[in-house]
């Protein structure tokens, strides 16, 4: 024997506001319907009671024109309900904003609840406390280290400090190195070779 399983209904989301808002907005759109014809009516039996009279039937106009009379009363009053009808559904429409801002409100506390519930006033009070133990116990320390240290210390340290950056720079040659003089051939003068030519012993004739 199978099991049957039923289908969850779906949650509509259309609201019962949501439905008075449409059928008050159903009902503005017929009276304006009404109030068309209305208007169509008034300028046919203005037009038909010129005829009457030009056909000398008074009391047949006369009776035409109250029917107008009557029908212009129906249309402002249609022009009234209309109004009602306006204010009415624009009444709803905000009423539905305010309740989105509230329902809007409720969440925002809600969670702002939860994040207080989270922060624990003992715990940030004991973090506090911890973190400005530490910078005083290291502002201590540092005092101590400073009256420790003579002048003659501070400046030993302030040379070694100097050392260390320097061994840490590349070296950069400052100048061109000079050559070495006695490896290099000089060449000697004009006036020292001509000397030599004339040291260099002259072959007699025979």
């Amino acid at each position: 024997m199978g099991i049957i399983f039923g289908k969850k209904k779906q949650v509509s989301r259309i609201t019962q506001q949501d439905k008075a808002i449409l059928q008050l907005k159903q009902q503005r759109d017929k009276l304006k319907q009404y109030q068309k014809r209305i208007e169509l009516s008034l300028a046919s039996d203005r037009e038909l009671a010129k005829k009457l009279l030009n056909k000398g039937q008074k009391e047949r106009a006369k009776l035409l024109l109250r029917k107008k009379r009557f029908q212009e009363s129906v249309l402002q009053k249609t022009d009234n309900q209309l109004d009602n009808l306006e204010r009415l559904t624009h009444d709803i429409e905000f009423a539905q904003v305010e309740v989105q801002v509230v329902n809007g409100l409720k969440q925002g506390n809600e969670a702002l609840k939860k994040i207080n519930e989270t922060l624990n006033i003992e715990d940030i009070e004991k973090i506090l406390d911890e973190t400005r133990e530490g910078v005083e116990k290291q502002e201590e320390i540092n005092a101590l280290l400073s009256e420790g240290l003579t002048e003659e210390d501070e400046a030993a340290v302030e040379d070694e400090l100097a050392d260390i950056i320097s061994q840490s720079l590349p070296s950069v040659p400052i100048g061109k190195p000079e050559p070495d003089l006695e490896d290099m051939e000089v060449p000697e003068s004009p006036v020292r070779e001509k000397a030599k030519r004339r040291e260099k012993p002259i072959a007699l004739e025979a």
